[in-house]
């Protein structure tokens, strides 16, 4: 499998990331590393997002709008990861790269 597909898989979440995870371990490839490190940030974000949520009155209004951004991020990966580009989705991404350096 390609890295390019393996990237496209990772933003399948939960999932779709640990088989890409699993695929991308015995052969490395850089492009789809990178997204499964731009993706365990999504899925880390989601996580914070929903705990969040249970704060009275202003935890659903923090949710609604990060899970938009969140989206809005996610998508942007998506379809740099199908056209074959490696670009940080904005604010987080050169974060998720440098706090993931592992995978």
């Amino acid at each position: 499998m390609d890295a390019k597909t393996k990237a496209i898989i990772s933003h399948l979440f939960g999932i779709g990331w640990l088989i890409a995870l699993i695929l991308n371990s015995s052969k490395k490839e850089e492009m789809a590393s990178y997204y499964l490190r731009q993706n365990l940030g999504f899925i880390i974000v989601w996580l914070a997002l929903t705990i969040l949520r249970v704060i009275p009155i202003i935890g659903p209004v923090i949710w609604a709008v990060g899970g938009i951004i969140l989206f809005v991020g996610w998508l942007m990966s998506l379809i740099w990861s199908i056209q074959g580009e490696m670009k940080p989705v904005p604010w987080l991404g050169d974060q998720f790269q440098a706090w993931f350096k592992g995978f």
